[in-house]
């Protein structure tokens, strides 16, 4: 970040470090069922076609503006959003070497992280009252 470490309070809800892990986790086995689009555009993308389960941010994305479309979207599509600290963590998760600012997790009927996703959404949405 910029030296302080206050995190910029338009990156809300911000999920805290164990919610944190199991976002990370899920993005991650997600990734691994090719269900998971990296960065703003393919996020939005996959709001406007109706195909996210949920969409995470990165809460240190500079300028943060650049991804401040995403919530409002979300929220226009009922999807469940959360801003994780980290956008090097968050491109781990998504299994590359740069930093991603966001990604969504994308629907699939027939998969196996659907009970996961859900349990995800449910806490995602806990948070975000």
């Amino acid at each position: 970040m910029d030296g302080s470490d206050t995190v910029n309070p338009k990156a809300y809800p911000l999920a805290d470090a164990s919610l944190t892990i199991t976002i990370l986790d899920t993005v991650q086995q997600a990734a691994n069922y090719k269900q998971l689009k990296k960065g703003a555009n393919e996020a939005t993308k996959t709001l406007n076609r109706g195909i996210s389960e949920f969409i995470v941010m990165a809460a240190d994305a500079e300028p943060l503006e650049i991804l401040l479309h995403l919530p409002l979207l979300a929220e226009d599509k009922n999807v469940p959003y959360v801003f994780v600290l980290s956008k090097e963590a968050l491109g781990r998760a998504c299994g590359v070497t740069r930093p991603v600012i966001a990604c969504s997790v994308t629907s699939n009927e027939g998969s196996q992280l659907k009970p996961q996703i859900q349990q995800l959404r449910d806490q995602i949405e806990k948070i975000m009252i």
